[in-house]
């Protein structure tokens, strides 16, 4: 025994492993392929070295592999356990008695694994590739792009030159009608040349370009700074040749990505918690001290004018002064004195708390980033083993494999997870939401359903029924089926029409009665809908006496009959009282208005429905035992 459970560990495993090693390497291409084309901009066109664009690739792949292993896991369990249903293996393993739980017991302790490899990623090795990630990034942006001049337009990403070629030889590299403008020495002291014919090359060490005019004129102005005159000569020379040396650095230079360290990204957790609290003791040392500044600056005594502090000295006017009242007593040119300084003041003070509020809110927006990167670490392998209690059991109750329906349900679920995840970050990290909140929102919200699909699984419940989800509705919005009863090919014994007569007289005045003492046609009472009513068996007494007289009548031979038995309605015995059987809820669904509201106008139009079927009843039964009285059926 203990050597099948063992194979068959071995059979999950390598089931598994097999998709999840071709998984994983595509989500990461697929990642990889993203994250490029945010930054191809900085790539294409800068010539650069072959070595450079490996520790691009290598570094991205190495910050991109705890994003890519939850999206692995998930495809990967949905496909291994899809195949399994679809191959009724699944269904041998639960046959022979061995439950779900059982059959992934390998796979989540695998999956328990990958979380902890993910996490070392993140605390150990993600933090120092994005470092050198950011770092080449940078050097990229600073490195000149690769010369490249094209037809027709002004080139002018040669500092100090504009360059236009009107023709290029793609062949021979010969360029046609080159014009050439020279600001180096400043706008005023412009350098002109225009040739015929020219080439352009780059020297070895990148530095310099190196090129080659012929048959052209150089215009140049002599100009200097200092002379104001209005008559500026220049000098005009011919030439056949003429070679012309370009500083230009067209090489990759590695920057110091020293000051790249202080991003969250690149610390560990030991590192951010350390840059966590002295961004916090910062951000209260300047909270003191800009409150401090606030109570000695824009709480202190109003200045008054020398003419009032003489006046108050000499008792001429209160220690407490109404400043309304000392407005007016003001002249015309006092007041407008008073209302610039005061304005000016305001001014100044509005722009000072305009500036220490941008500090402010930078540090609070650093501090929020760095307590958020924390718990990502920590969130991001979790999700790991979400995914896979997610896919691994809605793979084995979609029983499909393959790259079809399993693809579309894992892009579908890592989405909503995306959306989920990067929208309560984005809302956690801008200060509306509770840090640890936002950033745990995506694991509370699919680690239930990962338990739920896991429950169901286990249970082997029909969680993706499409029959079960569409009786619901129809249940709910009160649609029902029609009756199709035909002629029986072998009938085994006659109806007992006497009896029959009998007991249809007997349903339709029991019809007729409840039509009679329930208003089933007015709107119902709320009150008595929610808080009095209860089950009642009448209708259901009526709906047995129904089903059984038609069971007797389908043994008829009479095609009429037949067909007046499809008019009898599929009763709903419940649904014009109370919604539910327990009181206790319908109370509850009486005091939660909206909910209320929704079943009172569901019990008024099942009453009305209810109305015209005990109607219909009634005629369908008069039908019928006219039939038989006429047609002298064995009565």
């Amino acid at each position: 025994m203990k050597l099948r459970i063992k194979k068959l560990d071995i059979f999950v495993l390598k089931s598994f492993l097999l998709l999840f090693s071709g998984t994983f390497f595509i989500c990461l291409f697929i990642f990889m392929m993203q994250f490029l084309w945010r930054y191809v901009d900085e790539l294409v066109g800068k010539g650069l070295e072959i070595g450079v664009l490996a520790q691009f690739f290598f570094y991205s792949a190495l910050t991109l592999i705890p994003v890519s292993l939850p999206l692995a896991i998930l495809l990967a369990a949905l496909m291994t356990f899809g195949n399994f249903g679809e191959k009724f293996e699944l269904l041998s393993m639960k046959a022979a008695g061995i439950p779900l739980l059982r059959i992934i017991r390998p796979l989540v302790i695998f999956c328990v694994m990958l979380s902890g490899i993910s996490f070392y990623f993140q605390n150990v090795v993600a933090p120092k590739a994005q470092l050198q990630l950011w770092t080449l990034l940078v050097s990229m942006k600073q490195t000149s792009p690769e010369l490249d001049i094209p037809e027709g337009v002004f080139y002018s990403d040669i500092d100090g030159y504009n360059i236009y070629v009107k023709k290029k030889d793609r062949e021979t590299g010969m360029m046609k009608d080159l014009l050439i403008y020279n600001f180096s020495d400043g706008f005023e002291n412009a350098h002109i040349i225009w040739s015929a014919e020219g080439s352009m090359e780059m020297t070895e060490d990148k530095q310099h370009l190196f090129l080659h005019l012929y048959n052209g004129e150089q215009f140049e102005n002599l100009k200097s700074q200092s002379i104001s005159s209005k008559n500026v000569p220049y000098r005009r020379e011919s030439f056949r040749e003429k070679h012309i040396v370009i500083e230009f650095d067209g090489g990759f230079n590695m920057t110091d990505g020293s000051f790249l360290s202080n991003r969250s990204d690149s610390k560990n957790m030991i590192q951010i918690s350390e840059s966590i609290d002295s961004i916090s003791f910062k951000a209260d040392s300047t909270g003191r001290a800009i409150f401090n500044e606030a109570k000695r600056t824009t709480y202190r005594k109003n200045t008054l004018t020398v003419r009032d502090s003489t006046q108050m000295a000499e008792g001429k006017l209160p220690t407490y002064i109404n400043v309304d009242s000392l407005f007016n007593a003001y002249t015309l040119s006092e007041k407008e004195k008073a209302l610039k300084l005061t304005t000016d003041r305001m001014e100044t003070m509005v722009n000072d708390w305009k500036v220490k509020n941008m500090q402010m809110a930078d540090t609070d927006k650093n501090l929020r980033r760095h307590q958020s990167d924390w718990h990502k670490k920590i969130t991001l392998s979790l999700s790991c083993l979400i995914f896979f209690f997610i896919g691994a059991p809605l793979g084995a109750i979609i029983r499909k494999g393959g790259l079809g329906l399993p693809v579309v349900i894992s892009v579908i679920i890592f989405v909503l997870y995306y959306i989920i995840d990067s929208g309560s970050t984005r809302v956690a990290r801008s200060g509306e939401m509770d840090i640890i909140l936002g950033t745990w929102m995506s694991t509370l919200v699919l680690a239930p359903i990962g338990a739920f699909f896991t429950y169901k699984s286990n249970k082997d419940s029909t969680v993706f029924n499409l029959e079960m989800y569409v009786g619901f509705f129809r249940w709910l919005l009160g649609m029902r089926s029609k009756r199709h009863l035909f002629k029986k090919e072998v009938i085994i014994e006659d109806p007992n029409y006497a009896q029959v007569v009998e007991d249809m007289a007997q349903v339709s005045e029991q019809c007729q009665l409840y039509l009679d003492t329930h208003r089933l046609g007015s709107a119902p009472n709320y009150y008595r809908i929610f808080f009095v009513d209860g089950p009642s068996n009448a209708i259901a007494d009526i709906n047995d006496k129904m089903e059984a007289l038609i069971k007797e009548l389908s043994n008829s031979k009479d095609g009429p009959i037949l067909n007046w038995l499809n008019n009898y309605p599929i009763l709903s015995t419940q649904a014009h009282k109370s919604p539910t059987d327990l009181r206790w809820l319908n109370i509850i669904l009486g005091l939660c208005i909206p909910v209320g509201l929704f079943f009172y106008l569901r019990i008024w139009m099942f009453g009305r429905r209810l109305e015209k079927d005990l109607k219909r009843i009634i005629q369908t039964n008069t039908d019928i035992q006219n039939r038989i009285k006429n047609q002298s059926l064995d009565i």
